[in-house]
């Protein structure tokens, strides 16, 4: 199933920094998000290839919402 990138809070998508069947390292921002006026990039804890993305700029996401699958 690979690993699941999940959003931590309440947030709108700024911008999606990856591509399907991209390398990505530890620290690596895969996704922006903004919330209460704040960017936060969100970053894998593993290495993975992008299998799947599940966001694109312009949505709202809540805390639990995966928002990038790394296998």
């Amino acid at each position: 199933m690979g690993h699941r990138v999940e959003s931590e809070l309440v947030a709108n998508v700024i911008s999606v920094q990856v591509a399907a069947d991209q390398q990505v390292a530890i620290g690596d921002e895969l996704v922006l998000l903004e919330s209460m006026k704040m960017e936060i990039p969100v970053v894998p804890e593993e290495p993975g290839t992008v299998v799947e993305i599940r966001v694109e700029p312009g949505d709202v996401v809540q805390e639990g919402d995966v928002l990038v699958v790394l296998q």
